[in-house]
């Protein structure tokens, strides 16, 4: 289980983990995978350097597995498995040596090790990279030994940042497919500001943006959580984006701009959130008439994760 509560991280004048609290404790059969989503900047790596032990926090707490990462470092990088974002392997050795070493480290021995050995390069597609040099690998394989050397001694918690990290697409789907899997009876937390990753292994997300977070939950329970918003998307001709950027918060009960891109042949195509009326469609088809523009399309949406995302990280910067 991860605990974390008003967690805060200074760097010199800046703060860049502002108060953050949540905990991750594992699903029904033992394991959950949670995605910590946010921008670059938003805080996501310096909070995973904190778990691991990597850094100390200027404030608040950090616990796993009731150890306390001040207190209990050594026996929490025991607990954990770790891949930082730009996998940090010894480019000298080669595969076979590079994870032998991290098994001795991790005090395997004997059959243990050769089995926990085994399975992580077949687990992570090395077979045939096993007895090449680390300087020879693409990047996207040295991703994977990264990822092997994180997982070789069967830890409980695993702990990703941007695992996926120039992996071709196959290889993608197929570190995704992995993670999965280990979610299944590990807790997982996987940091990425890619929105797909989130959306194809994730049961449960936090949202950071600025240091805080701005949302937690799964993606239902966040909409329910965004104070009755509705989503409108229109195609509209007669106005240039910045004219409509401008003239879209004359609607009675706009709230939210979230896009507005070119749809070709002049037309404008944008999306953003109302307060949830009877008549929203009909406040919009008068707004567009009475500024004398053609209403092309008009559809109430759902909100999507990036919908969502881009409401959060945006709140209140103008955008």
């Amino acid at each position: 289980m991860v605990v974390v509560e008003d967690l805060r991280k200074s760097y010199g004048t800046f703060e860049a983990v502002k108060g953050v609290s949540f905990s991750v404790s594992g699903g029904e059969a033992g394991g959950e995978i949670v995605g910590l989503l946010g921008p670059n900047g938003a805080g996501k790596t310096t909070i995973i350097k904190i778990l691991t032990c990597y850094h100390y926090p200027t404030s608040g707490r950090a616990s796993v597995d009731s150890l306390d990462v001040y207190e209990d470092a050594l026996a929490i990088k025991k607990r954990v498995g770790y891949l930082p974002e730009n996998a940090p392997v010894y480019q000298d050795l080669t595969v076979a040596e590079y994870l032998d070493f991290i098994a001795n480290a991790r005090n395997l021995a004997g059959g243990l090790k050769k089995e926990r050995t085994d399975w992580a390069v077949h687990e992570c597609g090395l077979e045939k990279m096993y007895y090449r040099g680390i300087d020879t690998l693409s990047k996207g394989y040295r991703q994977r030994v990264g990822l092997a050397q994180a997982i070789i001694h069967d830890p409980e918690i695993l702990i990703l940042d941007e695992p996926t990290t120039g992996l071709d697409p196959n290889q993608i789907i197929e570190i995704r497919e992995l993670i999965r899997r280990l979610g299944e009876k590990k807790t997982v937390i996987l940091s990425t500001h890619i929105l797909q990753e989130v959306e194809a292994v994730c049961s449960r997300v936090l949202i950071l943006n600025e240091g805080r977070i701005a949302a937690q939950g799964t993606v239902e329970e966040i909409t329910k959580g965004m104070k009755g918003e509705v989503l409108f998307h229109a195609t509209l001709k007669g106005a240039d984006a910045d004219s409509l950027k401008a003239g879209l918060p004359e609607i009675p009960g706009f709230r939210k701009l979230l896009s507005a891109t070119a749809a070709g042949a002049g037309a404008v195509s944008v999306k953003f959130s109302m307060d949830p009326v009877d008549d929203g469609g009909e406040r919009i088809f008068d707004w567009a008439v009475g500024r004398r523009l053609k209403l092309l399309e008009l559809a109430q949406e759902r909100f999507s994760l990036e919908d969502i995302f881009v409401k959060l990280t945006h709140e209140g910067d103008g955008k």
